[in-house]
């Protein structure tokens, strides 16, 4: 992984934890992150947390995210909304690898309550490590974004 990226990171309560998990796996690897929260276990709403790192993708503050929910359907939903956010549910290595191979995917969408954190560090080391193969698949990542 690259540790001149910028990560950005957030969650709602059900994520909290894997996304202290994840965060203390970057400082170990000396990758920058910037918590956008929650910071605790309370009850909250996700699109609080999601929105601010998603505006910050599309201005460019962050190269990446992660988006950390109960089922990451409802964080998935919101990072979508920004224009040049490709934000892909990974609950599997090869999905993550997939998402950015082919879909050049910069939000990775983690289902808290239905992976082990062992298997969301693989998928983060799969997400961050595979590389966008572009080519064809460039001509269609083109296309995500509303065109005018």
């Amino acid at each position: 992984m690259n540790p001149n990226l910028i990560i950005g990171i957030a969650s709602d309560h059900a994520g909290y934890s894997l996304k202290e998990l994840i965060k203390s796996y970057f400082e170990s690897r000396n990758l920058f992150s910037r918590d956008f929260g929650t910071n605790s276990t309370e009850s909250c709403d996700y699109p609080d947390y999601i929105h601010p790192m998603g505006r910050a993708l599309e201005a460019g503050d962050i190269h990446f995210g992660v988006a950390i929910c109960g089922s990451a359907n409802g964080v998935c939903i919101t990072a979508n909304k920004y224009q040049h956010v490709r934000a892909a549910l990974c609950w599997e290595v090869e999905i993550a690898e997939l998402a950015r191979r082919h879909n050049n995917a910069n939000v990775l969408c983690l289902p808290a309550r239905y992976i082990s954190p062992e298997k969301a560090i693989e998928i983060v080391e799969s997400f961050f490590g595979t590389p966008f193969d572009g080519g064809r698949h460039e001509t269609r990542v083109n296309k995500i974004a509303i065109q005018g």
